[in-house]
């Protein structure tokens, strides 16, 4: 005979079974962005992209070497890559909404 506490799992654990079951069940949700939540997320999509380009750039500073023809000397030019601003970003999301809109003009 089962003692009081194997009958309150097994309830427990019939109950919680039905719930999974139901919750599989159940359509999947989901809720349409308007155009300001998507134009946000493109626009941190462009800045996210653009920082990594920068860190990319960054990590392989342009370095090159030279002789000078007059001296003989070996000069050296390290081109460190430009930081990028706000227009460069935009510039960024407009390219990743137009693909998204599937305008390829630029």
């Amino acid at each position: 005979m089962m003692s009081f506490d194997q009958v309150e799992k097994n309830i427990q654990q019939g109950a919680e079974y039905v719930q999974n079951k139901v919750k599989e069940a159940m359509p999947k949700v989901t809720f349409n962005k308007n155009g300001y939540e998507i134009r946000t997320q493109v626009l941190d999509m462009a800045k996210q992209w653009t920082e990594f380009e920068y860190s990319q750039k960054f990590v392989g500073w342009d370095v090159t070497q030279k002789r000078d023809p007059n001296s003989g000397e070996i000069v050296t030019k390290v081109g460190m890559p430009e930081i990028p601003g706000v227009d460069q970003v935009l510039e960024t999301a407009e390219k990743f909404y137009n693909f998204i809109n599937n305008n390829n003009s630029k």
